[in-house]
């Protein structure tokens, strides 16, 4: 098996893992990496496992100025959903309401914007995040872009964690987006941190990137120093109208091996099985529990995507025996 300098011990959070350890980690026989990534998890979580269920919405679907090649909301597409309106604070609180009733311990809130927009735009995010809290979840924002002053004021409203994607690899992203860059996104995670609040920040598979891509997005988090608390593993969803629309479907063992990798380099993150779960079968989603994942998005949409229905996600977990976080009090 391959190590770093410093192996994945929960006590010691590693970041100097290398480029060719991480492919050799994401070539390795299947059954042996699986095999480590249990070793891993099961020491950083003695108490078994546990799965948090989390809930996304989308508060402000379509019109985004960026050309991400992978999202059906950039007014660069025939994708783009446009000429909804953004969701009132009473509606989007009375969503969470209704996924806490559910079993959601986390409520994530997503704007299709190229960063946060100050003015009344920001203060009803703020009060939609004092309103989740105030419920006993956790909150959870991704808006793009942010300014210090704005990480501050968020944390201030209690926000738990802050979604920022960054996608792939860097030699990898120039193919992916050309409105921002790869610094730009490191950069808004410095500010999440700075201000105190959680990172979410994970990436897609998928999108006609090599292995060497992938290990490289794995290598950026795990040098994030602490880890991102939050890691999503997404599998790309080819939505029509995007340039990215004639990918092929990512092979379930693909995700399967992501996941593992990233419980190898990130001990105690949470590894989120996230976009292009309801293209899984049941046992690959099961496959994905066993390589590390501890936290999947519940409810029937991701954003603009589809997501597995609550009850099927209930039944699935089940027959897994893996336990559920309790939904906030």
């Amino acid at each position: 098996m391959v190590t770093s300098s410093c192996p994945p011990i929960p006590q010691r959070q590693c970041h100097d893992w290398t480029l060719e350890a991480i492919e050799a980690l994401l070539d390795a026989p299947l059954l042996d990496l699986l095999w480590q990534a249990q070793q891993v998890h099961r020491e950083a979580h003695p108490e078994g496992y546990r799965v948090q269920l989390a809930s996304l919405l989308s508060v402000r679907t379509g019109g985004c100025e960026e050309d991400c090649a992978y999202c059906s909301q950039s007014i660069h597409h025939s994708s783009d959903v446009t000429g909804q309106p953004a969701l009132e604070v009473e509606a989007v609180l009375e969503r969470a309401q209704a996924a806490r009733r559910a079993g959601a311990h986390r409520f994530c809130m997503g704007w299709a914007w190229r960063q946060i927009r100050d003015g009344a735009p920001f203060e009803s995010m703020l009060a939609m995040v004092r309103g989740v809290r105030a419920l006993g979840m956790e909150a959870c924002v991704t808006a793009g872009m942010l300014t210090e002053s704005q990480a501050r004021r968020l944390a201030e409203a209690g926000l738990t964690a802050y979604n920022h994607n960054l996608d792939t690899g860097p030699g990898h992203y120039e193919r992916i987006t050309s409105t921002r860059t790869y610094q730009e996104r490191l950069e808004t995670l410095a500010r999440v941190r700075q201000a105190g609040i959680s990172l979410c920040c994970g990436g897609i598979i998928g999108m006609g990137e090599s292995r060497r891509d992938r290990a490289a997005l794995l290598q950026v988090l795990a040098s994030l120093d602490p880890h991102p608390e939050s890691v999503p593993i997404n599998a790309l969803v080819a939505v029509p109208g995007t340039p990215l629309e004639g990918q092929p479907p990512v092979d379930p063992l693909d995700l399967v091996r992501m996941v593992a990798v990233a419980r190898i380099l990130m001990p105690t993150s949470r590894v989120r099985l996230s976009a292009g779960r309801d293209q899984l079968s049941r046992e690959a989603q099961i496959l994905c529990l066993q390589a590390g994942a501890d936290s999947i998005f519940y409810g029937e949409a991701l954003l603009t995507t589809g997501n597995p229905e609550v009850e099927a996600d209930r039944a699935l977990l089940a027959a897994a025996g893996v336990a559920v976080d309790d939904a906030g009090t």
